[in-house]
């Protein structure tokens, strides 16, 4: 492999994370939002008490309720999946935990209600959503309040490196990745945005997009320490591709084994 011209830059600005940090990463398989399907909701107690049965880890999205409180939910909007419609982030903790998701008896967890179902059972990878145009820090600290005496195997990640970045500074004990998607942007300028985010968001590992797998930008990362998750792996094809090239698949449908 041809070495990259950002590699002592890499090397200086993100540097790999002791392999003890990480080693609960690599052989894992994570349930995509939880174990869900056509009767169980995706991101709820029941998927992730499905996916804690089979010994599969949990991967959860989480935004922050307008009290504060750190919920698990992936969209912006409720309407697709409840029976409500407008923001997600304009209700409480109260409110939110009250909807039902859409055509079950399940509702919206808080992240402490995973935490505690959990158990330190399994691995869990947190998913925090953020805007551009809004800092992230607020619901950063949400996360790190509910996570404040939790002793199981978890990170943070995110697309937003300022995620990352917020903890490595302010809750520097827990694990961080990055979330990357090439989107065809292969050549230098994507692969220089890369390269900023990284060293923006300084994270112990990746957590990359299967279809951009193999990448070059990601084995670079991988042969230097930071573990590769990859996302989402639907089927067995992709599945077989993430053995090849990654060390933790997040996993739904016929993408579980």
């Amino acid at each position: 492999m041809r070495l990259s011209p950002f590699g002592p830059i890499d090397r200086w600005l993100a540097p790999p994370p002791a392999a003890r940090r990480v080693a609960w990463l690599a052989g894992t398989t994570f349930a995509h939002r939880g174990l869900h399907g056509l009767d169980v909701p995706e991101n709820s107690l029941k998927g992730f008490a499905l996916a804690i049965e089979r010994g599969l880890g949990i991967e959860c999205d989480i935004q922050r309720a307008y009290d504060g409180q750190a919920m698990v939910f992936h969209d912006w909007e409720l309407d697709r999946l409840t029976s409500a419609d407008g923001p997600f982030g304009k209700r409480s903790s109260g409110q939110l935990g009250a909807l039902r998701l859409k055509g079950t008896d399940q509702t919206i967890p808080t992240l402490r209600q995973l935490l505690d179902l959990v158990g330190s059972r399994v691995p869990l990878l947190i998913e925090i959503k953020s805007r551009r145009e809004v800092r992230p820090n607020a619901v950063c600290l949400a996360v790190r309040r509910a996570l404040e005496g939790y002793r199981g195997a978890h990170a943070v990640m995110s697309f937003d490196p300022r995620v990352s970045r917020w903890f490595a500074l302010h809750s520097p004990m827990t694990t961080r990745g990055l979330v990357v998607t090439e989107e065809d942007h292969r050549g230098l300028g994507g692969s220089l945005r890369r390269h900023l985010a990284l060293w923006h968001a300084r994270p112990d590992f990746l957590a990359y997009d299967i279809r951009d797998l193999p990448s070059r930008f990601a084995a670079l990362q991988r042969r230097r320490g930071l573990p590769l998750a990859t996302w989402t792996v639907r089927s067995a094809e992709l599945r077989d591709r993430a053995a090849a090239h990654a060390d933790a698949p997040i996993a739904e449908g016929a993408g579980v084994a």
